[in-house]
Order: C-alpha cells, then sequence, then structure tokens
C-alpha cells in the first residue's frame, strides 16, 4: 500500500483562504507492475466523513479508505472544511478532489469510468450534494469542468432540512443559522435529485437517534421518481456512526447481535457495485 497526502490549498490557492486546510489522503496499491498488473485500472472512492459540519470523524476516514482498497479500489479519503466554514466551500473542495482524481488517473491506474463518491451522516449531505450539484454556479466558476461522479454513496445521511426530522447542527454549521422556506427546500437533497442522478446505493438504521431514518427514505423516494437507478437497505438496528459496524471503529457496547445485521451494508454495496457500475 502507497499512502499519498495532498494539501489542496496548494494546488488551488482559494481554497486556503480564512486558514483552510482540506486534505485528500490517497490510499493505493504498491507495486502493480511487480505484479504484473501493470494495465489494471481501478475503480476509485472519494471518502467524505461525517461530523456534522464540525469536523471529520476518523471512524469513517482509513477504515473505510481500507476496505476498498482492500476490494481492489483506489481510496481517497476527503478531509473538508467544516465550521465556521460555510457552504459552497465544502462542495468545492469535493470538486477539487474530483480533478486531483482525474489529473492523476494514468499514474494511480483509476478507472475514469467508475470514480464515485461515498459519504457518511453529514458526509451523506456532502455526498449526495455533489452528486446533484456538481455542475451548479457555486461550483463551475472555479471548476468549468467539474466532475460528475459514477455512483453515488451516501450512509446514514443527513439528506433533508425539514425541521421535523432534520439533523438540524449539521445545517447551522453549513450555512451559518438554520435554514427556513425557499432555502430549507434547496438545501435539502430529495429535492435536487433529477434523472441525472448518478446510481445510488444507500443504508440507514432505524434506531438511528441522532439522523432520523426517514432522511434516507425521502432521498430514496425522490431516486425512484427520478428513475435513477439506486438500492437502498434499511436495518432494524444500530446506533448513528456505525461505518464498519465491526470492531475496527466500534465499541464492544454498540455491537449487540441486533446491531451485527447492519454489517451486511458492505457486502451488499460490493454485490451492487458489481453488477451495476
Amino acid at each position: 500500500m502507497e499512502i499519498i497526502k495532498i494539501n489542496l490549498k496548494e494546488k488551488y490557492d482559494f481554497l486556503g483562504v480564512d486558514d483552510r486546510n482540506p486534505t485528500l489522503t490517497c490510499y493505493l496499491p504498491r507495486n502493480l507492475a511487480e505484479m504484473g498488473r501493470e494495465d489494471e485500472m481501478r475503480p476509485t472512492i472519494l471518502i467524505c466523513p461525517g461530523g456534522g459540519y464540525a469536523g471529520c470523524s476518523e471512524r469513517e476516514a482509513e477504515p473505510i479508505a481500507l476496505k476498498f482498497l482492500n476490494w481492489g479500489f483506489n481510496a481517497v479519503v476527503l478531509r473538508y472544511s467544516c465550521a465556521p466554514h460555510r457552504y459552497p466551500t465544502q462542495l468545492r473542495e469535493v470538486a477539487a478532489a474530483f480533478e486531483e482524481i482525474y489529473a492523476n488517473a494514468n499514474e494511480w491506474h483509476c478507472d475514469l469510468a467508475k470514480v464515485g463518491i461515498i459519504g457518511f451522516s453529514a458526509g451523506g449531505h456532502l455526498t449526495a450534494h455533489y452528486s446533484n450539484r456538481y455542475d451548479c454556479d457555486d461550483v463551475r466558476s472555479v471548476f468549468p469542468n467539474s466532475k460528475k461522479p459514477s455512483f453515488s454513496v451516501p450512509c446514514y445521511p443527513v439528506i433533508s432540512a425539514d425541521e421535523t426530522f432534520a439533523h438540524k447542527g449539521s445545517f447551522i454549521n453549513l450555512l451559518g443559522e438554520y435554514p427556513v422556506g425557499d432555502v430549507a427546500k434547496e438545501f435539502s437533497c430529495e429535492n435536487m435529485v433529477t434523472p441525472n442522478t448518478p446510481p445510488t446505493f444507500l443504508w440507514h438504521t432505524t434506531t438511528d437517534q441522532v439522523v432520523p431514518v426517514k432522511n434516507c427514505l425521502v432521498y430514496a423516494t425522490a431516486l425512484a421518481e427520478n428513475n435513477v437507478p439506486f438500492s437502498v437497505h434499511i436495518y432494524p438496528y444500530g446506533e448513528h456512526g456505525l461505518s464498519t459496524v465491526d470492531h475496527l471503529t466500534n465499541n464492544e457496547n454498540r455491537l449487540d447481535p441486533k446491531t451485527l445485521l447492519a454489517e451486511g451494508w458492505l457486502d451488499e454495496f460490493k454485490k451492487w457495485f458489481d453488477r451495476t457500475i
């Protein structure tokens, strides 16, 4: 395994204003040529950890990257700017990450037909947001050729600013205040979906007390209404922030036999990816 760290502000000066320091940590296979696989092109996944737009959770960073690396993916973790840095900072940093993946595609052996994005909790909101708004004016004004993900994987995601089931803290951190009216609708990802939304894999747990499962359900409904290929998996038990649903990312008291049902999301994703993307 080779690990490469990229400070995005060194490539894109405007991403470093106001003490921002977004970084990419790239997990790549080593010595493909020595193994006689120099022509192998691999799928790549960009990872957006959760943290309520207040920080980036480490439990949803390297552990996820290592899982995907083991499956034959290149894995890239984006530690994006959080509060007090507001929208559209985070969306632009995702666009910058895609630019770096594309710029290094030959060296990193990236299959550009299979470059996707995965995010957890608030990182799930960022994932869904970028998947639907990668070409919006706030992004295209600085990245005129911003890239569309090949696939999208929001995990127990913050989706909606509907105050009856929103994770309000994420939106306050993203926008500086809680959105209401048309602004709330604008930042609710279920309202962004179109037939152009990339194929999507979703999962959540019904007992999530931090981000209600309805977030996942309204997004799945929007995908269905727009005929977007998707797979949704709702597990009956489990706290918020389960990540890999194993002892790598969870304490013993979070992993009772019922919760371990959600461990299946990893296998279900792999089957979905192999058959869909």
